[in-house]
């Protein structure tokens, strides 16, 4: 039995039969700060006059013998208050605890009513390993306030003001924050305590003047070091790794076939890998596809890693929700065709990451159908997320469609500031500002830029992976086996003829292999090898017309040195559920004069790049049903219609038959159902196809 139990026992009268009194307000705990009274509670109803009592403690208080008790002195206290009847019948009410804070720099607002109020924040600050760490909230509030602390915005399980650590680890690095509420269900956030915990902490010892004897005893002595956080500034922040995926999606089965998407992936996926970014870029995926690529992307996410995701495509914008229109999306589509970014989104946010980049080329056109939106738990407050759209809410996305020189209006201005060693906010208020000032999309497209983003982090960060090298290790074998070419290999014809080849990637899922003719004896003569996919990816985008134009444009980009007498694109690596064999033909001539002669070989090329990671066994089942919804939205091409002077970006566009260089049509309007969303039509938008 506590000693409040025992106290109360000894000043109870135990009656004789039960006391009708019910106390019908109980006094309330307070945290207050100095100088700030407090008025406590407390009302019963009982048979007759009652009279109330209070104590501190065990002490009776004189004279407190109201209902209500106002303490003013300005120090801790815990507080009772007794009630009785006319025939010494009594009822003890709930201890009500009054705590005093000393703090100088508190202040509550105008008129407070007794909501939480945080008098003292949580401050960053960076500590050795095996060092004390200690964080604290401190509260003001009528009831008291109650405290849970978060980490990288997942709870923790300190639920007081000061968050203690007695020895600190590598893995205690991150954003703490804590959530003040009472049981009114009011509550407040503080703001965000970014801890670094270090091997070291380099420190200057002050030098030591000895000028005689008398003084060499006090100069023997250890000086002492006040260890000091560095203020922002000084500390230099850094990633434990940079993740990117990118998915471009420009082939659809039912939807307006886009151009650009494939040159703003491959000039992306540069630029990020220069920023030592580990890149996975797949073109044309179907949902199922998606969702699978996305469970591998988000595995190689961990504590401080730096996510970026990109996605061009059609979209649109529901309810606050962004959805991604896969490949294979039927027209018209429901959201349970698409993919949800924000989904994707809270799904990065468990793995702690330090950054969350999503950048989302695609329109926002809202969408009309009635329907409720999909369940979303809502963002935890970690503070490390920046949105980039290419264009504000209901609204289009442009791309100019310019055969292989086709971009992306977005896109040709966010690869002209990535690589500069800015805030990445302040890189995409670049890009913002360098859109408004293209007259080839004023009144058609403005960028719009959301985050939460609490630190000056920058894509430049350096990678530091101190204390988490074996997460590292699992990470770089993940990434490996999605980045993984065939060896360079000599296949050797009966006639003696010797075939090299070799293998180069545009994108995660798209190889080039490449056959040269190395060694041929004098008895050979017009030799011409063939090169011959599986059937698997007979189907996939690079036999789409005017594909390849654009894939022997980024290709000659990467290897302006290849030489190769024949070349075999294979699109669609994901797709395959074994490994990879090529059929090797050659056709010579044993004499001059002769009929030609023909040789084939197979070739086991393995696993190559994203193949390795059998998306397959992860997919989803595909749907079957066709249900019905609006049709597409989606980037469009430039507003003017006519020819494009330099290669701005208009929406994503439907097909361009019969297109001249620099020419921008607008996409054929498919017929869609009565509820599709609005679209631009030639009068209001300039003959602008849009990109869903």
């Amino acid at each position: 039995m506590s000693w409040e139990e025992r106290f109360k026992k000894s000043l109870t009268v135990q009656p004789r039969e039960k006391t009708g009194i019910v106390i019908t307000e109980q006094p309330e705990c307070a945290s207050v700060p100095a100088g700030c009274p407090v008025a406590l509670h407390c009302a019963a109803i009982g048979p007759g006059l009652l009279q109330y009592q209070w104590f501190e403690g065990k002490k009776e208080i004189s004279g407190a013998v109201q209902s209500v008790l106002l303490v003013n002195e300005g120090k801790d206290g815990l507080y009772m208050c007794r009630v009785n009847d006319q025939h010494n019948q009594c009822v003890f009410s709930n201890w009500a605890k009054v705590k005093v804070h000393s703090i100088k720099t508190a202040r509550l607002p105008h008129r407070w009513q007794g909501e939480p109020v945080i008098g003292l924040q949580p401050e960053s600050l960076r500590v050795k390993v095996g060092q004390r760490l200690s964080l604290r909230c401190i509260a003001f509030g009528i009831p008291a306030p109650k405290y849970q602390w978060y980490k990288n915005g997942l709870q923790l399980p300190h639920t007081k003001e000061e968050l203690a650590i007695a020895a600190t680890e590598m893995r205690h690095h991150g954003t703490y924050l804590c959530a003040v509420t009472n049981d009114r269900g009011q509550e407040c956030w503080s703001s965000a305590a970014d801890v670094s915990v270090v091997e070291h902490i380099s420190i200057a010892v002050p030098s030591l003047r000895v000028p005689d004897s008398r003084d060499r005893k006090v100069a023997g002595r250890p000086p002492t070091v006040c260890l000091k956080p560095d203020t922002p500034e000084e500390v230099s922040l850094c990633a434990t790794d940079k993740v990117a995926l990118l998915i471009g999606n420009m082939n659809y089965w039912n939807h307006p076939k886009l151009v650009a998407t494939m040159m703003d992936v491959f000039e992306l996926s540069n630029l990020l890998q220069q920023l030592n970014f580990r890149v996975v870029s797949l073109m044309d995926l179907t949902k199922e596809e998606m969702q699978s690529a996305v469970q591998q992307f988000l595995q190689l996410l961990d504590n401080g890693v730096y996510a970026l995701f990109y996605y061009a495509g059609h979209g649109y914008e529901c309810s606050g929700r962004n959805y991604m229109v896969p490949l294979n999306a039927p027209n018209p589509y429901r959201p349970e065709n698409c993919i949800n970014v924000q989904k994707l989104l809270c799904r990065m946010q468990e793995k702690n990451t330090a950054l969350n980049v999503l950048l989302l080329d695609m329109c926002r056109k809202w969408y009309n159908q009635d329907y409720l939106p999909s369940d979303l738990q809502p963002l935890a407050p970690t503070g490390n997320i920046v949105y980039g759209y290419a264009t504000c809410e209901d609204a289009e996305a442009y791309e100019v469609q310019d055969g292989e020189h086709s971009s992306g209006i977005f896109m040709k201005y966010l690869k002209r500031h990535i690589l500069k060693k800015e805030k990445v906010t302040q890189i995409l208020e670049n890009v913002s500002e360098d859109m408004g000032k293209d007259q080839l999309i004023t009144g058609k497209q403005v960028m719009e830029i959301r985050h939460t983003l609490k630190e000056r982090r920058a894509l430049t960060d350096a990678i530091c992976t101190t204390g988490h090298t074996v997460q590292l290790r699992v990470r770089n074998e993940r990434w490996r086996r999605a980045n993984e070419l065939p060896e360079r290999r000599t296949i050797h014809f009966p006639c003696g003829v010797g075939v090299e080849l070799s293998c180069s990637a545009i994108f995660s899922n798209v190889m080039i292999v490449y056959a040269n003719i190395k060694t041929r004896p004098s008895q050979a003569s017009e030799c011409r090898v063939s090169l011959r996919k599986p059937e698997e990816l007979e189907d996939a985008f690079s036999d789409v017309d005017g594909d390849s134009s654009r894939i022997d444009f980024l290709l000659s980009s990467l290897d302006d040195d290849q030489r190769s007498d024949t070349t075999l694109k294979l699109c669609g690596l994901h797709k395959l559920e074994r490994p990879l064999t090529l059929q090797v033909t050659l056709q010579f001539r044993s004499f001059k004069g002769t009929p030609k002669v023909e040789e084939t070989a197979v070739v086991d090329l393995g696993r190559p790049l994203v193949a390795q990671l059998e998306l397959y066994r992860t997919m989803p089942a595909a749907r079957a049903d066709g249900a019905t919804a609006s049709h597409h939205q989606g980037r469009c091409p430039a507003p003017n219609g006519g020819a494009v002077k330099d290669a701005s970006r208009a929406c994503r566009a439907g097909p361009r038959k019969g297109e001249s260089k620099r020419e921008v049509k607008p996409s054929a309007r498919p017929a869609g159902s009565c509820n599709e969303p609005e679209e631009n039509d030639e009068s209001e938008a300039a003959n602008l196809p849009a990109l869903s």
